[in-house]
């Protein structure tokens, strides 16, 4: 004869407990149908908003310097000799 203690019988319990939810069934997405209203109005009518502005006593406003750095690429001011290239290898 098996002696079941109540940590056994405990252990027991839980574990159907917890393999009962593998037979539960979902519904089938495609069964719901979410309807959205056409239309939303909210109404403001009654609605009183009492308040009062906060802003800063003072602003202080710096203006910084834009940096300047060496420029690293030479912008060229024509391109004379390659329009002449490029005339020549037309001919």
């Amino acid at each position: 004869m098996i002696q079941f203690s109540p940590r056994m019988a405990l252990a027991v319990v839980l574990a159907a407990f917890a393999t009962s939810s593998a037979w539960a069934q979902d519904e089938d997405p495609g069964d719901r149908k979410v309807i959205y209203k056409t239309k939303t109005e909210i109404d403001f009518e009654g609605l009183d908003v009492n308040g009062e502005l906060v802003k800063p006593s003072s602003a202080l406003v710096l203006d910084r310097k834009k940096a300047q750095f060496n420029p690293l690429i030479k912008l060229r001011a024509d391109f004379n000799a390659e329009m002449e290239q490029s005339v020549d290898e037309v001919k």
